[in-house]
């Protein structure tokens, strides 16, 4: 099977599944909200628009509020895209100023609702008018929801704009990306957008993109969650594009709900330059003091990156869980011993900074699945009984149907399993937690962690030394993303660009207190929940007394850890 079948089965698994919501993208904006964005992008010197663009007209809320101001839109020409129908016929019944047109080829642009699909339009000259206004909500249709032609225009939007199209790419960024590229030169844009813009891999590249087509971004952010009944959170884009102006600005507003868009004055929160070579946009929440130091610290040379250090890679995805993860009594009852390796499936099996084999030991004691089957090193011809009946009552329940499965050759055979040096944990709560692979264990991993592999004369106890303080717990809330509930997941490549104070090489860190320190913290770690006692200790001895930084400025970049983590916590519904 090549990967464009592969892709062809998961996309009709995942159209089966879809609402009528999911696979229109549909969720229709508040009009409290639709309103302020409408009153935001109309606000403009000197009354310059002349065209109006609203890319997803929906049920048309947005030229509802864009009534609000006569005196623009009675002189300006707007046009409004609907690739429903129905939709687009209920909007014109709602807004009878504006004529229905069916299809693109068929407008005069003057004021219509355009019954067509947006990139239909793009393709055919939406580009050449250039627009002053431009406004919405985006449909937010994941790639796979997408009909094959639809794909292929919104690749072309996005290689067109310098960007790389993938699979994980969702409609709202190639309408983002097609609209941005529309504006006039004296120009504004407003659209409600998902979250995931702030920090999502797939997202990257717009951000980049943003940053350097735009010249002043805001971006409104909200505790609330602002669709009734829909678990979407979403954020407002503000941008500018202004003639002759080379400053690229970016600033993060939070609010509570809705109800503070009646009170918000956006002109008193400041602007920061745009890092144009950042890939993420999480530290745009810290205040002023706090970001300044953030920025410094990047081009501080006592400061390195951990792929400096080691290289971090996905864990064992072994297609099936459930069957391949053993306990004691599965191996015991198949007699497994000798095919199997030493696990650490779940995160509660991480005890301190070192996995060691009394950690091991209590897991097996307590029944957890401590076992990974690992086949891939054996000829069949070798199987024990045992292991030929465990196999068979894999097939007998279905454990080879799984897609993972499925398509090997082998389907109890899972590939790359080997130890790694280190362990960095996938999706964490109160912190993201990194610990040591012992060599008398030599255990291996899931994918609920990541697997780390030192780069050749690192002592690992250096890299756990380094990593537990306040300055690497600030930059994994940076570099990851807020997942569902509070939790924070990390990805390798964002792994990697986690800053470590440089311990290495270093004469203030000698071998006897490096291993002071290891043994505090895996001490630490096993006897509490959260961390913030340990960071004072390490902070101490590894940042103020090891590196020379100033007490004020590790308190900074304390408080910038706490600041984000709490915020991250509280929109996942947790206290802390």
């Amino acid at each position: 099977m090549n990967d464009n079948e592969e892709g062809d089965i998961k996309d009709l698994v995942l159209k089966e599944d879809a609402s009528e919501e999911k696979l229109a993208g549909r969720f229709f904006t508040p009009q409290r909200l639709a309103d302020f964005v409408s009153d935001w992008v109309l606000d403009q010197p000197d009354n310059n628009i002349i065209n109006i663009l609203e890319p997803s007209v929906g049920d048309g809320v947005f030229l509802n509020s864009m009534n609000r101001h006569r005196d623009i839109i009675d002189t300006a020409n707007i046009i409004a895209i609907e690739i429903d129908e129905e939709v687009s016929k209920e909007a014109s019944n709602k807004n009878d100023e504006y004529a229905w047109v069916k299809g693109w080829k068929e407008c005069d642009f003057n004021k219509e609702i355009i019954n067509d699909d947006f990139y239909v339009a793009y393709k055919n000259g939406l580009e050449e008018k250039k627009f002053q206004a431009i406004l919405g909500n985006p449909p937010y249709i994941r790639y796979q929801y997408l009909e094959k032609e639809q794909r292929d225009e919104q690749s072309l939007i996005i290689k067109k704009n310098g960007m790389k199209p993938n699979k994980l790419i969702n409609a709202w960024v190639s309408f983002t990306v097609a609209s941005i590229s529309c504006m006039d030169v004296n120009s504004k844009i407003g659209f409600v957008i998902p979250a995931e813009l702030l920090q999502v891999k797939y997202s990257e590249a717009l951000r980049l993109f943003l940053a350097s087509h735009l010249n002043r971004i805001t971006i409104v952010t909200f505790e609330d969650l602002v669709f009734d009944g829909v678990e979407q959170e979403v954020v407002v884009l503000l941008g500018e594009k202004i003639e002759d102006d080379a400053r690229h600005d970016i600033r993060i507003i939070q609010l509570g709900n809705l109800e503070d868009l009646e009170n918000i004055n956006i002109d008193a929160n400041e602007y920061f330059d745009a890092d144009l070579h950042s890939s993420k946009w999480t530290k745009y929440f810290l205040p002023d003091e706090q970001l300044e130091l953030v920025n410094r610290i990047e081009r501080d040379n006592r400061f390195i990156r951990f792929s400096d250090v080691a290289k971090c890679e996905v864990g064992i995805t072994t297609g099936n869980n459930k069957y391949f993860c053993v306990d004691n009594d599965t191996v015991n009852q198949y007699d497994l011993r000798q095919y199997c390796k030493p696990l650490i499936a779940r995160s509660v099996n991480i005890k301190g900074a070192q996995f060691t084999i009394d950690d091991w030991t209590e897991n097996i004691q307590s029944g957890a699945r401590t076992f990974l089957l690992d086949l891939a090193r054996f000829d069949k011809s070798t199987f024990n009984t045992g292991l030929l009946a465990y196999i068979k009552y894999g097939e007998e329940n279905g454990h080879n149907s799984s897609y993972k499965c499925s398509i090997r050759d082998e389907w109890y055979k899972v590939p790359s399993v080997w130890v790694p040096d280190g362990f960095f944990l996938r999706r964490n709560y109160l912190y993201p937690k990194l610990m040591l692979n012992t060599h008398v264990v030599s255990a291996v991993s899931t994918d609920t962690m990541h697997r780390l592999v030192f780069n050749g004369g690192i002592d690992g106890k250096r890299i756990v030394v380094a990593y537990y303080t306040s300055i690497s717990l600030l930059f994994a809330e940076l570099e990851g993303r807020s997942y569902g509930g509070g939790v924070l997941e990390i990805l390798p490549g964002e792994v990697g660009k986690i800053l470590l104070p440089n311990v290495f090489n270093n004469r203030n860190f000698n071998d006897d207190m490096v291993d002071r320190l290891f043994n505090i913290i895996d001490h630490y770690i096993r006897n509490n929940d959260d961390i913030e006692g340990l960071l004072d200790i390490m902070d101490r001895e590894i940042l103020i007394n090891g590196l020379g930084m100033r007490n004020y400025e590790v308190q900074l970049i304390r408080d910038s850890w706490l600041n984000l983590r709490k915020r991250r916590l509280t929109r996942g519904g947790r206290n802390i």
